[in-house]
């Protein structure tokens, strides 16, 4: 039957009808998504640095951009009356749609701006106006936060921090001060409301982290905010607008303060011992009048604080909380505060006030409990069913003063309990109140979950001898950053369909304010992890403004001699060579290079210049002769020494990672235009080259170092391997992997080079051979062992991670290889689409789709027999070249037409298309 259904396709392809598109628009060309500082209606906008990016489609093929305006006004009526009196660009002509620099008068703080943009295209269609668009600019200097002040429960004298010393290897506390689990204050302040509100916009930052309320209503959807950084060198803020919150009248704000990472006791988990300082907290209310008047409403000792009823929260230890503690409608007009004290004005943090502007982490999931087990009397254990980050939100019913505990985790012992002795000792404790139905969650931390044991409760099915509180409902919720979607990919083999899921939730799990290495153990963010996923969570996430803020972490953490350290925000001085590691500090040179070449970003390699400079002439001072020996090698690779690198040498993986970083540092030194800086850098890559081949390559017999899979990869996939050598290198990889019965071994750091190595080099059935198998270390093993999220090692060994971001790379293959979704060499930001779908082993079908900064990419692939039929969608302003694989009496139809004379090169037929939706059928 399914036959019979693809040749009536094929007929009617050949028969020139309309071919099935994606979606359906008309051809007139339109604006369908408008962006300011890569987002929508984005707040906490630098007036000094703006940059706006639109994307369009068409109902034509071949259509390119040839001019636009953007237009901004200071009110959405003014922008609809078409009086344009902030900025007009009037027509320019130019094909430009992402990453437009505003070029207009200076913008004021803390103001709401309207846009809209049109664009005129090749075919000489003009578009009609986007939607109309805003943006909020942010508070950039000291004098505009309007004498607010940092208050706090209780001050915090400096003699008492203990923060990490970068260049004197030790605290400048004492490290052995016991830190005590800071208090979780409740703040408050009344105001009154007379007149017509215009605008009300909110400036925030509470740290560690805050929940604000107006009038007993939470305000936004954040979690965990603000985001991490290092506290002495930045501090971020959040905008809202809460004119819609504010009623005429009286009106509380309230705000409830947690630790995070600005305090981390040790009680429960001695790993970090870290104090920036105690909760604090700074305010703006900007309220602007329909009559044109202005008020402000700021943090000060006007405020009023008390305990709240959460009485432990610690990022890594968990949270305990007291309902009867709880003091209500404590955030409203109505509470009478007479019993609270007054706010104290504490010193501001050493970091300077940023917003904001990466996407923030929300809860974004909800599990529902697929199994309940009982472990003992009191005791149940509830199963997810999934490996996620996340936290617990319960309804439960008791006496008042009864206490329940949960403890989630990844695992169960023998006994069925949750195990967390690998880990860090998490938990969570609920007082009752003791009214009919209570309900919690924790504010202030998370943990890698997918089973919660619950002591103290009343298990379905037993008896209640004990009194125990019941427990009504549980609910596992799920926090990550939330960027947006960048992609989907589904193919017919289910096993490839099981590991992109697999690796989807560790991303997901990951993707908090930083990308962090696991949800549990550490969650910190090691660079290693970014610098070799970035691609992956790429195809997946739209991370643009995620590594901005990545990047401004790492140019805080670099110290005084240059050196970038493999963790950033660095709230640990770890021992070596856990610090100093060039495979993961290398992000602070590649991590530009990647927004470059992702998404058109010039601004952030002009920002980082100065930090990858000081980093690349720190890796000079410590090469010699060009090569260093210092770092993590290959960590994680399947070999004796595992979890250490034991196949290949870590001065290979060090060095090559070293070229890599000054060949890209070149070529963004020739982007900007410093032409001196470019031709030394092209200079020391290519003596880094060189020096690395004299020591690690055998001409005899034509390997890399020990000939492991890493040491062989890696240099294909860097360029670093002579061009007369390529083959027989590439040959005596495979030769060596199908030797060793197709195991994969190499690890952390070598394994995206080997994907790349081998899916680019027209090795990918080997790929597929290595990737589709379930009895040996790989992703089908980790599977086959009942992972739900990927694991740390390949081996998926019970005392490691088994929530790890680390070796996801195979999604580079999965996207660019078998759905065919890449760029071209000379691309940037996908302008130049590569269309180049692999058909491998027993996959007859593939679908994908990548959203890049000019729009959505899609693919849809199915192949029976001697016929290929691939559908495509190119975005507007973009052109692609399809590639497909050279066969004897090959014919290709676009569209229903016959293409006369394909071009045939390296084994490939190319074909150019701009863009649009194509039919293309390939029969041999």
């Amino acid at each position: 039957m399914r036959s019979h259904q693809f040749i009536n396709i094929r007929i009617a392809v050949l028969a020139a009808l309309i071919s099935v598109p994606f979606f359906v628009v008309n051809s007139q060309i339109t604006v369908v998504s408008a962006l300011c500082e890569n987002k929508i209606n984005p707040s906490g906008v630098n007036p000094e640095d703006i940059v706006f990016s639109w994307e369009m489609q068409s109902g034509e093929r071949d259509v390119t951009q040839t001019a636009y305006q953007l237009v901004i006004s200071s009110s959405e009526e003014l922008l609809n009356a078409g009086k344009f009196d902030v900025y007009n660009t009037e027509v320019v002509k130019s094909r430009q749609n992402i990453q437009v620099e505003y070029n207009g008068k200076d913008l004021q703080p803390a103001r709401v701006f309207y846009w809209k943009v049109r664009v005129w295209d090749n075919k000489k269609n003009p578009s009609g106006w986007s939607g109309v668009q805003n943006f909020t600019t942010g508070i950039f200097s000291e004098r505009d936060w309007e004498n607010a002040k940092w208050i706090a429960y209780e001050d915090f004298p400096d003699s008492l921090r203990v923060v990490p010393d970068f260049d004197k290897k030790k605290m400048n506390a004492d490290n052995s001060k016991i830190i005590v689990n800071a208090l979780s204050p409740l703040l408050r302040k009344e105001f009154n409301v007379t007149k017509e509100i215009s605008r009300a916009l909110l400036f925030i930052c509470g740290l560690g982290h805050y929940e604000a309320s107006i009038n007993g209503s939470v305000i936004g959807d954040e979690f965990l905010s603000p985001g991490w950084t290092y506290y002495d060198k930045t501090v971020l803020y959040n905008t809202y607008d809460i004119t819609n919150q504010i009623t005429k009248g009286s009106n509380t704000l309230g705000v409830i303060l947690g630790n995070g990472f600005y305090n981390v006791s040790p009680e429960r988990f001695n790993y970090i011992n870290v104090a920036f300082g105690k909760p604090k907290m700074i305010t703006l209310l900007k309220i602007l009048y329909a009559d044109g008047s202005e008020e402000s409403i700021i943090t000060d000792n006007s405020w009023k604080t008390s305990r709240s009823p959460i009485t432990f929260n610690n990022i890594y230890g968990g949270e305990d909380y007291d309902a009867r503690l709880e003091q209500d409608r404590w955030n409203t007009p109505s509470f009478v505060d007479q019993n609270w004290k007054q706010a104290v004005e504490v010193k501001s943090p050493l970091g300077k006030l940023l917003p904001e502007t990466d996407y923030p982490v929300q809860i974004l999931d909800s599990f529902e409990v697929k199994n309940i087990s009982y472990t003992d009397t009191g005791i149940c254990v509830y199963d997810f069913g999934q490996d996620v980050s996340g936290i617990a939100r319960i309804k439960v019913q008791g006496k008042a003063g009864q206490s329940i505990r949960l403890i989630p985790g990844e695992l169960l012992d023998d006994n069925g309990n949750v195990d967390q002795t690998l880990f860090a000792p998490h938990n969570y404790t609920y007082t009752l109140r003791g009214d009919d139905e209570e309900r919690w969650q924790p504010r202030f931390s998370y943990f890698a979950t997918r089973y919660v044991q619950v002591e103290g409760v009343h298990c379905e099915g037993e008896e209640n001898s004990q009194k125990y509180p019941v427990l009504l409902d549980m609910k596992l919720l799920h926090n990550r950053n939330s960027s947006p979607e960048n992609g989907s990919f589904v193919c017919s083999n289910e096993l490839f369909n099981r590991i992109y899921r697999l690796i989807d939730w560790a991303i997901k799990s990951n993707l908090q304010s930083c990308i962090t290495d696991n949800p549990q153990r550490e969650k910190l963010s090691w660079q290693l992890e970014q610098n070799n996923m970035r691609k992956s969570i790429n195809y997946c996430y739209n991370v643009h403004n995620l590594y901005i803020s990545l990047l401004q972490n790492l140019i805080d953490s670099q110290h005084e001699s240059g050196l970038v350290p493999a963790m950033a925000p660095q709230y640990y001085r770890f021992p070596d060579p856990y610090e100093d590691i060039v495979e993961a500090g290398t992000a602070a040179i590649l991590d530009p290079w990647f927004l470059y070449k992702f998404y058109g970003d010039t601004r952030t390699i002009k920002k980082a210049y100065p930090m990858m400079i000081r980093y690349a002439k720190y890796l000079e001072g410590k090469a010699k002769n060009n090569i260093l020996s210092f770092g993590l090698g290959d960590w994680l690779d399947v070999g004796p020494l595992s979890p250490y690198s034991s196949l290949t040498p870590l001065e290979l993986t060090a060095t090559a990672y070293y070229y890599h970083a000054i060949h890209s540092l070149r070529r963004m030194a020739a982007i900007t235009g410093k032409t001196k800086d470019e031709n030394y850098y092209s200079d020391l890559a290519d003596k880094i080259r060189i020096s690395f081949n004299e020591k690690f390559f055998d001409e005899d017999i034509k390997v890399y170092g020990t000939g492991s899979q890493t040491a062989m990869a890696i240099p294909l996939s860097l360029g670093i391997v002579e061009d007369k050598y390529r083959n027989s290198v590439l040959k005596n990889l495979v030769n060596s992997i199908t030797a060793y019965g197709k195991i994969l071994t190499a690890g952390d750091v070598g394994h995206p080079f080997l994907v790349d190595a081998l899916y680019k080099n027209g090795q990918q059935q080997l790929l597929f051979d290595m990737t589709n198998r379930d009895d040996v270390p790989g992703y089908g093993y980790q599977l086959k062992k009942g992972a739900t999220s990927l694991h740390e090692t390949w081996h998926a060994q019970y005392n490691n991670s088994w929530n790890q971001l680390a070796m996801g790379h195979i999604l580079e293959w999965f996207y660019g290889g078998i759905a065919g979704i890449s760029q071209m060499d000379n691309s940037v930001a996908f302008d130049h689409i590569k269309i180049n779908p692999q058909p491998v082993g027993d996959i007859s079908h593939a679908k994908g789709s990548f959203h890049s900064p000019y729009g959505w990419i899609r693919t849809d692939w199915e192949k029976e027999d001697s016929i290929f039929r691939l559908k495509v969608e190119i975005p507007v302003n973009t052109k692609a070249t399809v590639f497909l694989e050279e066969k004897p009496m090959l014919k290709v139809y676009i569209n229903g037409s016959i293409v006369p004379d394909p071009i045939v090169k390296n084994n490939f037929i190319t074909v150019e298309i701009g863009s649009g939706e194509y039919d293309i059928l390939a029969e041999w």
